[in-house]
């Protein structure tokens, strides 16, 4: 969605709140496509600060379907989101390239909604995400899923040489 900001900009002191629906449905980026599951409405708080500058404000709550890191089954993954922007509407078109920040979500006098919350998004994306605690992943040989029960794969004997630091694994689940 779209939010004209001429209106905030004409007057000093000026603030307007906006709750608008999110219209992005996947969030996409080098990692992959996922699916938005689910969205609440977009709450911006926007402020005329003066000489041009606006204080955005805003926050929001993203439900994404991610997969397992161990056994890539789908996670339903939320993102709460609470952000707070300035956005100096003196800059030009190029000064808003140098600066990197404005530039996707803001062109003109217009603010892209969907765009700020993608950034959003993806600047808050989880580090790790796992379907439970105790996850045991999937067979690197048949690429079972070990939650649903072991698989048939013969265990290869272990290299000698790498005794010790199978120990150091086996005292830690997580590495």
């Amino acid at each position: 969605m779209q939010i004209h900001l001429s209106d905030v900009t004409s007057c000093e002191g000026k603030t307007i709140q906006v709750s608008t629906e999110l219209e992005m449905e996947t969030v996409s980026f080098q990692m992959g496509e996922f699916p938005v599951l689910k969205k609440e409405p977009v709450d911006l708080v926007i402020t005329n600060t003066g000489n041009k500058v606006l204080e955005l404000t805003g926050n929001t709550c993203v439900t994404v379907g991610i997969p397992c890191d161990r056994c890539l089954e789908d996670v339903s993954v939320e993102i709460p989101l609470s952000f707070k922007r300035k956005l100096d509407m003196k800059l030009t078109e190029e000064e808003r390239v140098n600066d990197l920040d404005e530039n996707a979500y803001l062109t003109g006098m217009d603010l892209d909604v969907d765009q700020l919350v993608y950034f959003e998004v993806l600047m808050n994306w989880p580090l790790k995400v796992l379907c439970k605690e105790d996850c045991k992943g999937i067979c690197s040989q048949c690429g079972k899923n070990l939650n649903e029960g072991l698989c048939d794969c013969v265990e290869e004997p272990k290299d000698p040489r790498m005794a010790a630091i199978s120990d150091i694994f086996s005292k830690f689940k997580e590495v």
